[in-house]
This record gives structure tokens, C-alpha cells and sequence, in this order.
């Protein structure tokens, strides 16, 4: 009995370079030339955007807008938590801290933050955000309730008062994306530079 094998016949000749030609041209299209045309119109379109939201003070460069970064002082708002690196913050890092519920660990942290936080009014609970940590330990912002639970300590240390800070934060709270997306969040860093802003020195 003979036995056909199928698809026995060798290579046609001429077909290897079709391919490379083809490997070569889709490589340059899609690895070369796209990235850089949307590159391009990014950076026309959304200069600030494409340049990562950089923000500066006197002339240097003193965060992005879209990252969250640690404040210390009493004049300053302070944003959520953060498990990114050994220090928080560290965009290089960026995670969370995956300790769960039960995790002593985080529990110590959240009642550290608790008792440094403090109640700003008799009976007003802590809002969430400003014990917990985001999943990228990234995020600039907080919801306005936990900046509003700041105004009191903030106002004191700078001498403002509490209704000008709430302006301040109306003016920095950006609302929800496509106007149905996520939650309403106040931008830290951008909140605490303009006030940095109205106040160069420190009282």
C-alpha cells in the first residue's frame, strides 16, 4: 500500500524574499513610523499632557500632576497613603502594598494615620481615602471630603480662612471623567502650590 505524504513538495523559490521584504516593511510601519506620527500629534494636540503634566515653581520642575507625592507640615494638604517603594511615592515602584484585610502590618499603619490625622470635628469620621492607599500608590488626588477634613488644620497653619481654602479646593477638584467616569477628585499637589503660590514664605 502506498502511503501519499501530503504538502511533501520542497519550498518554491522566491518566496523567502517576498517575506523578509514584507517583515521589513511592516516592522518599519509598525514599530517605527506609527509611533512616532502618534507621537507627533500628541505632543501638537496635548503638549502638556504628552510632556507628563510637569508642574514648576520659580522655574524648576517640582512634580506632575499626575502623580501623587508626599507632603509633610501643617500648611500643606496631604494626599492618600502610598505602598509604592520602601518610602511611598516611588514612581519607579509603583504598586500597592497587597497586605490583606487581616494584615497586622497594615492595620498598625491605619491607626498610625489615624491617631496622626486626628478628628478635625467631634464625631466627623476619617474619610477612607486618607487611610487607604491606592492600587498604584500613585494617585494625586483625594475625594473632597477628605480635603475638606484637612481645611481646619491647613487654614490654622496659614492663616486663611476656612471658607478661602474651600474656594481654593472648588477651584482644583476636577469632576468625574466623561462626566460619568470614577469620582470627583481634588488634585493635591496643584492645590498645595497655589497656595504655596498665595503665600511664598512660610508666617
Amino acid at each position: 500500500m502506498r502511503i501519499h505524504v501530503l504538502n511533501d513538495t520542497p519550498p518554491q523559490p522566491g518566496i523567502l524574499r517576498p517575506a523578509l521584504v514584507l517583515l521589513l516593511l511592516l516592522t518599519l510601519l509598525t514599530g517605527l513610523i506609527y509611533p512616532l506620527a502618534v507621537t507627533g500629534i500628541a505632543a501638537a494636540a496635548f503638549p502638556q499632557q504628552a510632556g507628563g503634566s510637569l508642574l514648576q515653581r520659580d522655574g524648576q520642575v517640582v512634580g506632575s500632576a499626575l502623580l501623587g507625592q508626599a507632603f509633610t507640615g501643617e500648611r500643606y494638604f496631604q494626599g492618600r497613603p502610598s505602598g509604592a517603594g520602601a518610602s511611598g511615592y516611588d514612581a519607579a515602584s509603583s504598586s500597592g502594598s497587597n497586605y490583606g484585610p487581616s494584615s497586622k502590618a497594615l492595620l498598625a499603619r491605619i491607626g498610625a494615620d489615624a491617631e496622626r490625622l486626628g478628628p478635625a470635628h467631634p464625631g466627623q469620621a476619617i474619610p477612607a481615602d486618607l487611610l487607604t492607599a491606592s492600587g498604584s500608590g500613585l494617585d494625586p488626588h483625594i475625594s473632597p471630603a477628605a480635603a475638606e477634613y484637612q481645611v481646619a488644620r491647613v487654614a490654622a497653619a496659614r492663616g486663611l480662612s476656612p471658607d478661602h481654602l474651600r474656594l481654593r479646593i472648588r477651584e482644583h477638584t476636577q469632576g468625574r471623567g466623561l462626566g460619568f467616569l470614577g469620582e470627583a477628585g481634588v488634585n493635591v499637589l496643584t492645590l498645595n502650590l497655589a497656595l504655596d503660590a498665595e503665600q511664598p514664605t512660610a508666617p
